[in-house]
């Protein structure tokens, strides 16, 4: 999640600039009980297939930071696939972060600490153990629209408490990760773009050689990732390059953007962009000699709903499931009450369609009289179709008109899609429903709603440590992130939530049952589909 505000314009749609904004456990792993009490600084070196690192120790774990996974992707190599990293001699320093991926500074509300460069393709280690005990691993892919974020602002040292081997990536953002042009392609009308999607996938195959030294088991690794870092999940079970990568997959409120742009959609706009950075001859050799800092800033503030190159994606995500046509992995996918809310109540803005869609008159701006006229202009509907999405929304049935359209729109483009989704991946795979409803979570990145929305349940699997507001759990809401990391964990060691944690947590199946998250007493419910509406939106 993120929010920066321009005019461009993809693919037909207004883009603003916004980006979006994972304990007890003790699993029992081949006849090894986890333990961490011995991690100790003399015992922090490592080779990787590169060279060694030395890391350090956090709260009883082990840590390895800014570790290069592939070559810095500068000069020639911007908007190239990865490359393979260069050696180096005696021990590397793993005990701070790497580079952060280049991204817009300016209204930027999830920028990262620390020093932005071309260089950033590193990842960030937290282990239980660096003895060979083939503990689970889960690599976290982060959010931010595909624009925003960086993998230092995820502190996994709780999971790896709970014996989780956590790996947390950057990848190439913005202009630089998600540019077609035809220049690029390696052949006329061949594929360009998805680079950064083509990092995680270097990340994936690095954890597949190197792992199993930071005590992990290469096959038993979960992709997990929110908003476009769920999107990115996705991606990653359809995506033929990814195949054997990963054995589960975790998607937190992924499911906004089904439907991808075509190639010649984004190639269309990438030479609108050319033109707009100062490549009026549309060469390859032009936009690598522009600066890095005025293709970010000019870049839309999300690259996302993504785009069917040819190569790494070959059809939109919703109709590769819908078919059956991914990974057929165990996967846990889940939405918040209300993703909508930060995004209509603070921003004036939806996510819509997987496109981030200005509300006409910006925040406080819905009222009675225009109600009607707003849900017809961000949802992209005729007229009559808005009065009757009104009568199934009526807006004095709500605390406001700003929540009557919030909750409807997020009912359109995130429950109902989520819905869609796990009802497709039940047929192939096993899979589990949650719905996170702790309307107590602490604010991190802005003051409460009232109600969970868009990225509330992060700091219930990772610590935050670059939000603003640090605001402290409740007792109840501390139990429930404890639940919550257990049951991550328990899912990433076997492929079942509820096999190592204390939640009742039955897999989705034909009763499509969904776990409700709250604090106090969670628990499964299967009336997901009518509190949401989805036959009215199924209908539409």
């Amino acid at each position: 999640m993120g929010v920066q505000f321009s005019e461009p314009r993809r693919g037909g749609r207004p883009v603003v600039r916004a980006g979006a904004v994972l304990t007890a456990l003790v699993i029992a792993i081949a006849g090894a009980t986890v333990t961490t009490a011995h991690a100790s600084s003399a015992d922090t070196v490592v080779t990787t297939d590169s060279g060694a690192v030395r890391g350090t120790v956090v709260s009883g774990t082990f840590a390895f930071r800014g570790v290069p996974y592939a070559a810095a992707p500068t000069g020639d190599r911007r908007w190239r696939a990865p490359g393979a990293t260069t050696a180096w001699q005696g021990v590397r320093d793993a005990t701070t972060f790497g580079a952060n991926c280049p991204q817009p500074v300016a209204n930027n509300l999830f920028l990262p600490p620390g020093p932005m460069a071309k260089d950033c393709l590193f990842l960030n280690i937290s282990t239980p153990t660096l003895r060979h005990d083939g503990r689970p691993v889960l690599v976290w892919i982060h959010g931010g629209g595909w624009t925003q974020d960086a993998a230092r602002d995820y502190d996994g040292t709780k999971l790896a408490q709970d014996g989780v081997v956590v790996v947390t990536i950057n990848y190439r953002l913005g202009a630089l990760g998600f540019l077609s042009h035809p220049a690029l392609a390696s052949s006329p009308g061949g594929a360009s773009g998805n680079y950064g999607l083509m990092d995680q996938q270097a990340a994936l195959r690095w954890v597949q050689n190197n792992i199993r030294r930071f005590g992990g088991d290469p096959h038993n690794v979960t992709i997990a990732g929110e908003s476009a870092g769920g999107l990115s999940v996705l991606a990653h079970l359809i995506s033929p390059g990814s195949r054997g990568l990963f054995q589960r997959a975790i998607i937190e409120s992924g499911s906004f953007a089904p439907k991808q742009f075509t190639l010649a959609q984004a190639s269309a706009f990438g030479q609108a962009f050319a033109q707009s950075v100062g490549c009026p001859d549309q060469s390859a050799s032009c936009l690598r000699a522009v600066p890095v800092d005025t293709l970010v800033d000019n870049f839309p503030g999300a690259a996302i709903p993504g785009t069917i190159d040819g190569a790494v994606i070959r059809e939109s995500f919703g109709t590769a499931l819908a078919g059956g046509r991914f990974a057929r992995v165990p996967v846990l996918n889940g939405v918040n009450t209300d993703e909508q809310r930060v995004f209509v109540v603070a921003l004036g803005l939806t996510v819509t369609g997987g496109s981030y869609v200005p509300i006409p008159g910006g925040p406080g701006s819905i009222t009675p009289d225009n109600y009607e006229a707003d849900i017809a202009a961000v949802l992209g509907v005729s007229a009559a179709r808005a009065a009757a999405i009104a009568a199934e929304y009526p807006v004095g049935a709500y605390s406001s008109p700003e929540v009557a359209f919030s909750t409807l729109d997020h009912d359109a483009s995130w429950a109902c899609t989520a819905l869609v989704m796990d009802q497709a991946l039940a047929k192939y795979a096993p899979t589990f429903a949650y719905e996170f409803n702790d309307d107590a979570a602490p604010p991190r990145y802005f003051p409460s709603f009232g109600v969970a929305t868009h990225g509330s349940e992060l700091s219930y699997i990772f610590d935050l440590p670059a939000a603003p507001i640090q605001a402290p759990f409740s007792p109840d809401s501390a139990a429930l992130a404890s639940s919550m990391r257990s049951a991550w964990a328990s899912f990433a060691a076997s492929g079942d939530p509820a096999s190592g944690s204390d939640l009742r947590w039955p897999s989705f199946g034909n009763k499509q049952r969904v776990l409700s998250l709250r604090a106090p007493g969670s628990q499964v419910t299967n009336d997901f589909a009518s509190r949401h509406h989805c036959g009215f939106w199924a209908g539409g």
